[in-house]
């Protein structure tokens, strides 16, 4: 018995043709799942914070920040591998929040993208104060 997985009669719909997901939508998906969690303040080191809020200021530069700040990932053709670098809120339990972090992005890479997120790497690089003033904050005060 031979199996037909390439004649056009008898196959289902969603078996004939190829999907490819670009490695910007995992990002999106993994930047919105990581900010989504309590205790995470912002994704990005610093500097880049930095950066992008001048760039947001930017006639033309398009509207809200960067979902892919602080996000980078490696596709491939069923799995994926996410990089994280987060700002935690002073007072949380950073190993609890990176483990929701954790949970929440292969969660929504898994159902979105449909891909199976083998690892995902978290780097606190800060933790906000309540009384530190964001990037943003200081700009329009001044």
């Amino acid at each position: 018995m031979t199996e037909n997985t390439g004649g056009k009669h008898g196959s289902a719909p969603g078996s004939r043709g190829r999907t490819t997901i670009a490695d910007v939508v995992v990002e999106k998906i993994a930047g919105m799942a990581a900010r989504d969690v309590l205790g995470v303040h912002a994704l990005g080191s610093g500097f880049a914070r930095s950066m992008g809020s001048m760039r947001e200021r930017m006639p033309g530069a398009g509207s809200g920040k960067s979902v892919t700040r602080g996000v980078s990932v490696e596709v491939g053709e069923v799995q994926a591998a996410v990089d994280l670098e987060i700002v935690v809120d002073y007072g949380v339990s950073i190993t609890d929040v990176a483990g929701d972090v954790r949970e929440n992005v292969i969660s929504a890479v898994e159902r979105m993208a449909g891909l199976e997120v083998v690892e995902v790497n978290i780097a606190v690089s800060d933790v906000k104060l309540p009384d530190e003033e964001d990037e943003g904050e200081q700009q329009r005060v001044q």
